[in-house]
């Protein structure tokens, strides 16, 4: 029987099982399980991170960078008891961490395979989000999820309006990071400087909307000067939007470092900038069916029946 689903706080009450809803998925469908060397040094450092790729959002921002996997999701579709498993696969990788990308969709599914791996998992757990969360949602995860790596999009309700039919973006994701902060008080790093625990708020600065992006640093400010804050440059035009011409074309320097000195001015102490060269699709993960279903066909079975 399909499940009405209100798990995030679109509150469609889709029937998952009969097509999905915002997010546009029914079962946990993965999109790519590999290492990844490109997240902040914490996170990928020397080792890479072990990425999980889920399909389908519940944010649709239209200067998404991953729509090929998020507006029209593809990918294997998994079971719960095969998600752990897939998690065993991504530990014996040697990564640094298992990274789960854009799971919020799937959170209920998600604590359910990670409170069947937990206790066999030697690293840490990372919930990699668009913040676009409930915080009842978030509270399956409490003791599950060892680093919270949230985004903090956008401030003003037309902003968010406006790049992803959310004028309640803010209200949420600043409940969802004071939520993730009150499961992580502390950032606990190794003594090769990995994070094992803690929270990294990323906000990526967008062309023509570098207000908005201090109206973002301002709250931080307020909420914790020693928050870890991940200030990206790596907008790049994904793909023409003809509603938001902002959109159709790349930041410009002067915008990055207005924002980057604005971190400073308001007191932020811990900040992890990117190169200008990094606005640019060689960073973009590849997403191949063929291949995720391949791989997660010859992981073996611990957790799933055959």
């Amino acid at each position: 029987m399909a499940m009405k689903c209100n798990l995030c706080p679109r509150n469609c009450n889709a029937e998952r099982g009969a097509g999905g809803g915002v997010c546009r998925t029914d079962s946990i469908m993965l999109s790519r399980v590999a290492r990844h060397d490109w997240e902040e040094p914490c996170i990928s450092g020397q080792k890479g991170s072990g990425t999980v790729f889920f399909a389908g959002c519940n944010l649709h921002c239209r200067f998404c960078q991953n729509y090929d996997i998020s507006v029209v999701p593809h990918g294997a579709t998994v079971s719960v008891q095969r998600l752990a498993d897939v998690l065993l696969y991504v530990r014996d990788m040697g990564v640094a961490n298992v990274n789960l990308v854009t799971p919020s969709h799937f959170a209920d599914k998600v604590a359910c395979a990670l409170a069947l791996v937990k206790p066999r998992l030697d690293i840490p757990v990372v919930y990699n989000t668009s913040s676009y969360e409930k915080v009842e949602t978030l509270r399956l995860l409490d003791g599950l999820v060892d680093i919270y790596l949230p985004d903090l999009k956008f401030c003003d309700e037309n902003v968010s309006r406006l790049l992803a039919r959310a004028p309640d973006y803010f209200k949420v994701a600043t409940a969802a990071i004071t939520e993730m902060r009150r499961q992580q008080p502390r950032d606990v790093f190794d003594e090769e400087a990995y994070m094992r625990q803690g929270v990294i708020v990323r906000h990526l600065v967008l062309p023509s909307f570098v207000e908005d992006s201090k109206r973002v640093l301002d709250w931080l400010a307020n909420f914790d000067k020693d928050i870890y804050v991940s200030l990206m440059s790596q907008f790049f035009v994904a793909r023409r939007d003809d509603e938001t011409a902002a959109l159709n074309r790349k930041l410009f320097r002067h915008e990055y470092q207005a924002a980057c000195d604005y971190f400073f001015n308001v007191g932020l102490h811990n900040g992890y900038f990117q190169e200008f060269s990094s606005a640019t699709r060689d960073y973009l993960p590849e997403f191949d069916d063929a291949q995720v279903t391949d791989l997660i066909r010859n992981i073996p079975r611990v957790f799933s029946k055959e």
